[in-house]
């Protein structure tokens, strides 16, 4: 079962939002894996710099512009997840297309509101 959230362009300064979005997942209890450009350490979460395989992501969340997102394509769509949350910033439209036809949902949110909200949950594919 897919029961795991990637933050995808994680950030060590806390300042930033995928920083707040790593504390405020694992503050929910979500299982949490990351991927950004400087390694470290967030509320527990190793932040990764290689691309990592991952059989049970049920959630990316982007936190990376829709130009560095281009090579990173063929990567986010093979961790197959049931979905990508596209934050603030991170709209892609071309992206968009390439999850559509690959059966992979998405939706344009604040991952931060969505946890707030108690509306982020994991996919309807595939609840827990």
């Amino acid at each position: 079962m897919k029961t795991k959230t990637l933050v995808f362009g994680a950030s060590l300064n806390p300042e930033r939002y995928s920083n707040t979005a790593i504390h405020k997942l694992r503050a929910n209890n979500y299982e949490v894996a990351a991927f950004g450009l400087r390694s470290g350490e967030v509320s527990g979460v190793i932040i990764e710099t290689e691309l990592l395989s991952h059989d049970t992501i049920d959630t990316i969340t982007l936190y990376m512009n829709p130009k560095r997102q281009e090579a990173y394509y063929k990567y986010l769509l093979d961790l197959n997840p049931n979905r990508v949350v596209f934050n603030p910033g991170t709209e892609n439209q071309e992206f968009y297309n390439l999850l559509k036809n690959n059966n992979i949902d998405y939706e344009v949110a604040c991952t931060l509101v969505l946890l707030s909200t108690k509306q982020y949950g994991f996919n309807k594919k595939n609840p827990v």
